[in-house]
């Protein structure tokens, strides 16, 4: 999931600067200093601070990791704000009338500063936290949050896109520059230029505590995933890989336990045990602590702060006009409404929930005969034995065991491989530069992006796949430089951070087949911000049920012929991945969709629930145990997030009322996949590049829902996406 950096193209998105000290922390996606960190220099000059200057270096400058220090960010966020507040107030005092030209332009390109302390501050906060960075985070969260809510509330500056607004037709400007003073103008009313100054008053005051309430949900949320389940019996972990046993036993060592096997209370670390491991009772400690992280009644437990986020979320829709916090968000997305997307995700949930009894059964199936063979006790699939007995259908139905695969799946080969696919598609070459530019972690590598055709430089892409100790959990993508043309041609820094158990020394890190769907996705969001070409920045942004949509549609090269013959190789041996072994992972392909639809769709339900209400519930674990019964939940499975821990929703905006939205694009993928089969394969070159030149590099220059119609010729059909789950399509 990604976190966009955006410019101050709007009054909108230049609060939403403000937010990303939260949507730091997101997801969707949730590390240790680097080796090169530099001293503490709360003594430097006040104009020496390496933050705020321009970036110099290769490839039109490059961030200055190896000089972050979370003591020269209370400076840098000063100065910043200074740098904002001239520009903006410059705007505002301009004596001219106000124009597109004097009033838009100089505001799009304000804010330089800002943004490449942001870019840094996100680095620092989501893959190099530490308590010192909470305590920053949880200070200046609320200031940064005043500060660009009270200047974009600013009447005079209202009075200037108000009148651009009024005279937009009368004014010789083109669609584009329409298009932005229409919904910068709507925009700045929907967060609240009309109000009154002592409701402007408050709405300070509950933004400002808003950020504070997720910095603290984050650093709660980070405090849980930091813990480990520390196994002294080898024996406890048969089922496992070798090469994962290996990398549990380096972490317990980290973490002085030499002798013992540490599996962090991560994603990354729970899931291959609770898929492999034949100790049932292992199974289920590893689960309930994943599961249970943010909600232990402890220092750490999240329910009170998460009660009083919805609480001010839901004061905060209703000063500004909107019946419930999801009418608020989602009045600039795709869907439009709370209940456009309910209608969407009812249709596709009575089907889920029909497979996982489906699923549940063949799995119950095979743990009775197991028991009447007396390999095993007698007992009821419960939901830390769903991925174990799972794997064991898969075996039976498919011959597939995913330990099989696996020693295929080295993780630098697929990057090559990924690489190699956005070649074929979109002419993007991948040439690596690590150690050629500063990093914030040693095990980053970069990448040169360069034109294969023209050979000319496209940007840098950060490529950061391991998990560590302060860095969020989860997956993300995130510019710490976005394309623009307005104001001078500007390349593209991108970033992938993913949180894959790094092997032990010396070994290749093998990847399961999930964690290379990940891996493919964070980069279809990179390939999409690389390929972008707009000329006004406030024009760069996309609704954020358009975000996940070329990132869901990157997933499906993986599993493609082309891609597997040439980097599924085995890691010992060299050699490509069997035919045969490919035809049965392309046979399971709609295997478990019932368990996977559902854990997201749980999720996402009740994240709509929970903000389409007036009343906001202020026992949280009550509500979430309600709404799960209401739609009638399979007990076997809990929600991919649950409540406490729900990072996409609780530590910012950003995802809130808008979870619904994996779904809203995965529609639109499946219906793509389904334009290129339909044009001969995922190779042809006519539908990338519709694909690339209408979706892909147009930003959000016209309505994407009116581009996706260029595109594909009708809206997208939810039956394209019923069928590639395996699921009934109502004919």
């Amino acid at each position: 999931m990604p976190r966009i950096a955006p410019r101050l193209s709007s009054p909108k998105s230049a609060r939403r600067l403000a937010m990303l000290l939260a949507s730091a922390a997101l997801f969707v996606g949730y590390g240790s200093m680097t080796a090169t960190a530099a001293e503490p220099a709360a003594s430097a000059p006040a104009d020496a601070n390496p933050l705020t200057a321009e970036w110099t270096g290769p490839y039109e400058g490059v961030p200055p990791w190896d000089k972050l220090d979370p003591e020269l960010f209370p400076d840098a966020f000063e100065k910043a704000m200074a740098a904002t507040r001239a520009e903006v107030q410059a705007v505002i005092d301009n004596p001219e009338a106000p124009t597109f030209e004097n009033t838009h332009i100089p505001m799009m390109l304000a804010g330089d500063m800002m943004e490449r302390v942001y870019a840094l501050w996100g680095v620092q906060t989501s893959n190099k936290s530490s308590p010192r960075v909470q305590e920053i985070d949880a200070e200046w969260s609320p200031k940064l949050s005043t500060f660009f809510t009270e200047l974009f509330l600013n009447p005079k500056l209202f009075a200037r896109y108000k009148a651009v607004y009024d005279k937009r037709h009368e004014s010789g400007l083109n669609a584009q520059q329409i298009r932005i003073v229409e919904r910068a103008y709507d925009e700045m009313v929907r967060d609240g230029a009309n109000l009154s100054q002592a409701d402007k008053a408050k709405l300070v005051a509950m933004n400002a505590e808003l950020e504070a309430l997720f910095s603290s949900f984050s650093s709660k949320l980070l405090a849980d995933e930091k813990l480990y389940t520390f196994v002294t019996d080898e024996k406890q972990l048969a089922g496992l890989e070798p090469g994962f046993i290996a990398s549990l036993a380096a972490a317990a060592e980290a973490q002085g336990k030499p002798g013992q096997w540490a599996i962090k209370n991560t994603r990354s670390s729970a899931q291959p045990v609770l898929q492999g491991a034949h100790d049932r009772a292992l199974r289920e400690k590893v689960w309930r602590a994943f599961v249970n992280r943010g909600d232990n009644g402890d220092a750490n437990d999240t329910n009170q702060v998460i009660a009083d986020i919805l609480k001010l979320r839901q004061q905060r829709a209703q000063l500004l006009g909107f019946p419930t916090h999801a009418h608020y968000r989602m009045a600039d997305t795709m869907a439009k409404t709370p209940e456009n997307a309910m209608n969407l995700m009812m249709k596709v949930w009575p089907g889920a929930v029909a497979r996982v009894k489906e699923e549940v059964a063949d799995m119950q199936a095979i743990a009775d005969a197991e028991a009447k063979a007396g390999k095993g006790p007698k007992i009821t699939i419960e939901p830390w034995d769903y991925r174990y007995y799972a794997e064991k259908v898969r075996k039976a139905k498919y011959d597939l065991d995913e330990s099989e695969v696996k020693p295929y799946f080295q993780l630098d080969k697929l990057v090559d491989g990924m690489f190699w696919a956005a070649g074929q598609l979109y002419d993007l070459g991948f040439r690596e530069n690590t150690g050629q530019i500063p990093v914030f972690d040693p095990k980053v590598r970069t990448f040169e992006v360069y034109d294969l055709k023209s050979g000319e430089n496209v940007g840098v892409f950060y490529l950061d796949n391991f998990a560590r100790d302060g860095k969020r959990s989860g997956a993300w993508m995130t510019t710490y430089r976005s394309q623009q043309t307005l104001g001078g041609e500007r390349n593209v820094l991108a970033s992938n951070n993913n949180n894959f158990t790094e092997a032990a020394p010396g070994q290749p890190t093998l990847i399961s087949i999930d964690d290379a769907s990940t891996l493919f996705h964070e980069f279809g969001h990179g390939i999409h911000y690389l390929l972008q070409q707009v000329y006004y920045p406030a024009l760069a942004g996309v609704p954020r049920d358009f975000v996940e949509y070329p990132s869901q549609v990157n997933e499906n090269w993986l599993m493609t012929p082309e891609v597997l013959s040439q980097f599924a190789t085995h890691y010992e041996t060299g050699e490509p991945i069997p035919q045969a072994l490919v035809d049965k992972i392309l046979a399971s392909g709609k295997f478990n969709q019932g368990f996977e639809t559902v854990e997201y769709l749980g999720s996402a339900i009740v994240d709509m629930k929970l903000h389409n209400r007036k009343v906001p519930p202020t026992d949280v674990d009550k509500f979430e145990r309600e709404t799960l019964a209401e739609i009638g939940m399979p007990k076997e499975i809990v929600m991919r997030h649950r409540l406490p821990q729900f990072g996409h929703l609780f530590s910012s905006d950003a995802y809130s009322a808008g979870y619904y939205s994996y779904l809203w694009s995965e529609t639109m993928d499946a219906d793509t996949w389904a334009a290129f089969m339909e044009a001969g394969g995922p190779w042809d070159r006519n539908v990338a590049d519709k694909f690339r030149t209408i979706l892909l590099m147009t930003g959000n220059e016209t309505d994407r829902a009116e581009a996706y119609r260029a595109f594909r010729g009708r809206d997208p059909d939810v039956k394209a996406l019923l069928e590639k789950r395996g699921f009934p399509t109502g004919e």
